[in-house]
């Protein structure tokens, strides 16, 4: 069994920054969720942060996400989001890199997962994008380990047929039929996205798509046009088993009131 902990849209800004797009207080939310995430027993085996690290890609605000991370003992796999700078991103976390434009991709295997992050942060615009040159890179990814399941990382997830979304809110459909092309006959456990700040599970091309609400804040997935946004914030906790994948979400902002415990000793006895 491998256990993971999905992070997304953690939209930090540097807390000397004023920012007036900010709609909470990233930073705390940070610390609060690495909290949280470090009072797990058993400590899951990585964390995968699929995008949107920052609010605005500056080095700064990277700086403050590296350090928060920094503290973290188990490994971290991150991929780009559009609100995202690779330049930044790579000043901080990849700091030998040539500091350009191209798409931040990597891979690594993580417990038993090959983890392979995608870029689809496209500069200056809100929904997302694969290249050819990068398609080739997760063509000889996929490649590589054939007897370990797969693990996505993509910050803006496939887009749903028939129409369902909004483009914004995911890769071009060009795109998304080229990934689930490549994806088909690969053993992957699942795709971890963000960028739409609700929770959601989605079964595509047979494969689990995991979205999970981030830290900056939710929106009213009941209002019929225009996008409301909210107090709310979290983070999913994931487990690979031989024959199932469980994801469990876990909400930080706002929390619930405790309504009642039910102690470890009688709860056992209800088996």
């Amino acid at each position: 069994m491998t256990r993971f902990v999905h992070l997304t849209d953690l939209h930090v800004t540097d807390p000397g920054r004023d920012d007036p797009q900010l709609l909470s207080d990233t930073p705390a939310m940070l610390a609060h969720a690495l909290a949280e995430i470090g009072r797990m027993d058993p400590a899951p085996d990585f964390v995968a942060i699929s995008g949107d690290l920052t609010n605005h890609g500056d080095v700064e605000s990277y700086r403050h996400v590296r350090a928060a991370l920094d503290d973290l003992p188990m490994p971290v796999v991150m991929s780009l989001g559009n609100h995202d700078g690779r330049e930044g991103f790579r000043a901080v976390f990849d700091p030998d890199a040539p500091r350009d434009a191209t798409p931040v991709f990597h891979d690594r295997v993580l417990a038993g997962l090959h983890v392979i992050a995608l870029d689809s942060s496209v500069p200056g615009r809100v929904g997302g994008a694969i290249d050819g040159d990068q398609f080739a890179l997760l063509d000889a990814a996929l490649a590589a380990h054939p007897d370990l399941p797969k693990l996505i990382l993509c910050h803006h997830p496939p887009a749903m047929p028939q129409g369902a979304g909004l483009a914004w809110e995911s890769l071009t459909p060009e795109d998304s039929a080229a990934l689930a092309a490549r994806l088909s006959g690969h053993d992957v456990a699942a795709i971890l996205s963000g960028h739409v700040h609700c929770n959601r599970v989605l079964h595509w091309h047979g494969i689990p798509v995991v979205i999970s609400t981030g830290l900056h804040n939710s929106i009213d997935l009941l209002e019929p046009s225009d996008l409301v946004m909210y107090e709310g914030a979290g983070f999913a906790i994931g487990q690979v088993l031989p024959d199932a994948l469980d994801i469990r979400f876990v909400p930080l902002a706002p929390r619930g009131a405790v309504l009642g415990r039910i102690a470890a000793e009688r709860l056992r006895g209800f088996a």
